[in-house]
């Protein structure tokens, strides 16, 4: 009796790897137009060198964080605009690591799907290669996986890995005091946290992702795709320039929950919510979703998305610095005795 079955291939179970290693040529162009002081080799090898004495440093303390963009993916699958979701990827790693006083150094990514597209995939790269340049960072590496079964038809996920450093003894926060001043850095719209309620309220809206945002200028789904701004180089010459006690990322946890994480016990924050104007787009979130303030203020960066807690001597200096930078700056209260975060005023916008 013979068995007449056909043998299998890897690529008839749904992965191709002939489509992995075009996507490998594809970026490679992106990921070294990376390169920085310390990096070793290109993409390719079985791990990335990364070598910290060329970078400058004479005794380095490594700094690490990972994240991802949460169901913001789910905006870019929908709409299939992917050139700017890997910048959301990168600015959600190497702004948390400015924040530990760090400066970014290298990035990884992963990137997982049922099917790889490689035109698709090659936007998606992309795009985190321009995140990297922006931030000084470079792109040494990555997994592709194709994994078919567990992701449907278009689907994907992203995680990023990022790895920065600083001199021994100059982690923060450090310093942080009573009659410090805060700093708010403009967000540029809803950055990568609150998704999975920005959704509901579009649902709720009754609204397609390829309808006018009804907070002004383009489509709702490019609206809501604006990627996470990059504070990193502005942030690393506040640094320089010295005077900055704390750095707080604002992302999921807003304000409320952000800012307390870089105060000390028996300090809290006294916020004047009139001292910055809340972009359009919060104000139709809170208006078509019945949202408080309260909850406003604890899912989203309500148009903060970095605090710098700084000298109090040095606070217009560094603001005027910033601003310089292209940053728009809000002083947003000072740190007191307490605990937690205390408003004061409302929500302008």
């Amino acid at each position: 009796m013979s068995d007449d079955r056909q043998g299998l291939t890897y690529a008839g179970a749904g992965v191709d790897i002939d489509a992995g290693n075009a996507l490998v040529e594809r970026i490679k162009p992106a990921a070294k137009a990376t390169a920085r002081p310390g990096v070793m080799a290109g993409l390719g090898g079985f791990g990335a060198l990364f070598d910290l004495k060329a970078a400058g440093y004479s005794d380095p303390v490594l700094v690490a964080a990972t994240d991802g963009v949460g169901t913001k993916l789910r905006i870019a699958i929908d709409t299939g605009l992917f050139e700017t979701i890997g910048i959301d990827l990168v600015a959600m790693c190497v702004n948390d690591l400015v924040c530990q006083g760090a400066e970014p150094l290298f990035f990884l990514d992963y990137f997982a799907t049922g099917k790889l597209e490689v035109e698709a995939a090659a936007r998606i790269i992309e795009g985190i290669a321009r995140g990297c340049e922006v931030s000084g960072c470079a792109l040494i590496g990555g997994e592709t996986a194709e994994m078919p079964g567990m992701y449907a038809g278009g689907d994907f996920d992203l995680a990023g890995f990022a790895v920065g450093a600083m001199e021994r003894g100059a982690s923060l926060p450090a310093g942080v005091a009573a009659g410090d001043v805060l700093l708010g850095l403009a967000s540029d719209g809803v950055h990568s946290n609150g998704y999975s309620l920005v959704r509901r309220i579009v649902e709720r809206a009754g609204l397609s992702w390829d309808a006018a945002a009804p907070f002004g200028g383009e489509s709702l789904g490019c609206a809501l795709l604006t990627p996470t701004r990059l504070y990193v180089k502005p942030v690393l010459a506040a640094l320089r320039a010295g005077g900055v006690h704390g750095l707080a990322h604002i992302t999921g946890g807003g304000l409320t929950e952000n800012l307390p994480r870089v105060l000390p016990e028996g300090l809290g924050a006294d916020v004047d919510l009139g001292a910055w104007i809340l972009p359009p787009v919060f104000g139709w979130l809170a208006r078509e979703g019945g949202l408080g303030e309260a909850e406003m203020l604890k899912t989203f960066n309500a148009g903060i998305g970095m605090v710098l807690v700084v000298d109090a001597g040095r606070a217009e200096a560094l603001a005027a610095l910033l601003e310089t930078a292209g940053e728009r700056v809000a002083r947003l209260g000072t740190v007191q005795a307490g605990s937690g975060v205390r408003y004061t005023g409302s929500l302008q916008g």
